[in-house]
């Protein structure tokens, strides 16, 4: 399997929290992982960076973040361009989804942990 850099938005370092083990197990899998979240802290030696930097070498968006709150970041996810975002459960939004066709990003509609428990990431 080759490693895709992702980029978390919403990340936390809750451990309760889905983004916190998603990132654990996306560096357990040796996925370069970069976190952006509301809350500084470091998720498997991963730092929580602010919405700020722009990478342009990321594969995977796992967005955790609710429709809701997404809007901030729609500039910062189109200028990333990944490859494709993954709309985790409770975050699918019709708005963002047209705007990433429109940009020609893939998406699904899926749970990033299921997807590494699966080998299907």
């Amino acid at each position: 399997m080759s490693s895709k850099k992702t980029l978390v938005i919403g990340a936390s370092p809750n451990p309760e929290r889905y983004s916190f083990k998603a990132i654990t197990r996306l560096v357990q899998h040796n996925h370069p992982v970069v976190a952006v979240g509301l809350r500084e802290g470091v998720v498997a030696g991963i730092s929580i960076e602010p919405l700020g930097e722009v990478y342009s070498d990321i594969d995977t968006i796992s967005l955790y973040v609710g429709p809701a709150h997404q809007s901030v970041y729609y500039d910062y996810i189109l200028s990333t361009h990944p490859r494709r975002l993954i709309f985790n459960p409770g975050t699918e939004n019709p708005e963002l989804q047209h705007l990433l066709e429109q940009a020609g990003i893939e998406y699904e509609e899926a749970c990033t942990l299921v997807l590494l428990s699966i080998g299907q990431f």
